[in-house]
């Protein structure tokens, strides 16, 4: 896990080592933990997401990889390392940073949601293991983009 220079947002690797890498930005109309802002992100999942996870997963297990099931919706009180929420490993957690991971013989994921002042940061890193990875990445890359923007129009909806 490296931190970027002069933030508290965790990548995988270096930026110029890793196959996938968006950063993300949004203002925050109030104070809040990253855990907080994860809740309130997750807490009504999107349809489509959801719909997208379902086939994800029927086409990634006939390469032998592990399904995911999407995201639940299920508000924490409090992470530790080592626990999960839904499909993501908690790797490292504070009041400004929560670090989400996903390894496979694919590719390995990683999103930080990191807040610094009135700012919200959602940044994914990922490194990939075979071809499948590659393909995978294709969709998923161009896709990621609009979820996250997605996910901040609704966060900015519910705060205020």
């Amino acid at each position: 896990m490296i931190v970027l220079p002069d933030t508290n947002i965790r990548t995988l690797q270096p930026v110029s080592e890793l196959y996938y890498f968006d950063r993300q930005d949004t203002a925050l109309p109030r104070k809040m933990t990253a855990l907080a802002a994860w809740n309130t992100i997750m807490s009504d999942p999107q349809p489509l997401l959801q719909r997208a996870f379902q086939i994800r997963d029927v086409i990634s297990s006939v390469f032998g990889v592990k399904r995911i099931g999407g995201f639940s919706g299920t508000r924490v009180g409090q992470v530790n390392v080592g626990d999960y929420l839904d499909f993501f490993l908690v790797e490292y957690v504070d009041d400004e940073c929560l670090v989400l991971t996903e390894r496979d013989r694919h590719l390995d994921v990683m999103t930080c949601i990191s807040i610094a002042n009135d700012t919200l940061s959602v940044t994914s890193s990922v490194c990939v293991h075979n071809t499948f990875g590659r393909a995978y990445m294709i969709p998923v890359g161009f896709a990621h983009r609009w979820i996250v923007r997605g996910m901040f129009r609704r966060l900015r909806r519910q705060l205020s």
